[in-house]
């Protein structure tokens, strides 16, 4: 059984090693009051900026957990193929379910976007809070499946603006389920790859277009048409097992 891992960002070093060191109050509340984790426990905690530390659950008083650091490993879990996930703007369970799915598939990149058919993204205040719940999902599934590096979930831009920013010469494939090609037909791409997936209602015909013009493929995954977060998960499992490390 892997032990339990939790992000502290920004405050570790590798060499930290022997210290004690004091949980930020939100992962303190998740050790002790969720996991009902016990001095002597062992635990693993990782800062986003790479590796990994070995500690011990050292002392615990009301909401205060103090560990020990034992150890630092530099262990990196990251893909060699640096991808990019494009994902149009779905309900909130949909979205949820594409975010943490992607990063347990590797993603290094999530930029959600404004299309025709997404779904609305709240203003202001309530967008923040949207936008602060996914880097909280993307955390949470790092913290699942041992990736020591946070994925970057940029600020939501229409898909027109980001298709006028892309770099052209940079691999991009957009999803589609009438594409004559399908991703077994695409080269190995250099170093990166940007992958754009549409809303549970499908791009417009003008975004597919519009999406080619920019220098992307558009490929299929398959006959059947797939809900926008099978899509996510079914690309990226695909281009892991051509090019990733799936292989």
């Amino acid at each position: 059984m892997s032990l339990p891992r939790f992000h502290c960002p920004g405050e570790l070093v590798a060499h930290d090693v022997g210290i004690e060191y004091t949980l930020p109050d939100s992962v303190a509340h998740h050790a002790l009051r969720v996991l009902r984790l016990a001095v002597g426990d062992r635990v693993t905690l990782f800062t986003g900026a790479g590796g990994e530390f070995a500690a011990t659950l050292a002392r615990a008083d009301g909401r205060e957990a103090v560990v020990r650091i034992d150890a630092f490993d530099s262990v990196e879990r990251e893909s060699s193929l640096v991808v990019t996930l494009v994902q149009g703007i779905a309900a909130n369970d949909a979205m949820d379910h594409a975010m943490r799915r992607s990063v347990e598939l590797g993603v290094a990149v999530i930029q959600p976007v404004l299309t025709a058919r997404s779904a609305r993204m709240p203003d202001g205040e309530r967008g923040t809070k949207r936008l602060d719940h996914w880097r909280l999902i993307v955390v949470a599934a790092c913290e699942q499946c041992g990736r020591n590096r946070i994925p970057d979930v940029r600020e939501v831009i229409a898909l027109e603006d980001w298709l006028t920013a892309r770099n052209s010469a940079a691999a991009g494939l957009v999803l589609s389920p009438i594409a004559d090609a399908s991703i077994a037909d695409m080269p190995q791409p250099q170093d990166a790859l940007e992958l754009l997936i549409g809303p549970e209602g499908g791009f417009a015909p003008d975004e597919i277009a519009r999406a080619q013009r920019a220098g992307m493929t558009s490929v299929r995954l398959g006959p059947r048409v797939l809900r926008t977060e099978t899509a996510a998960l079914a690309a990226l499992a695909a281009i892991n097992a051509r090019w990733g490390d799936f292989r």
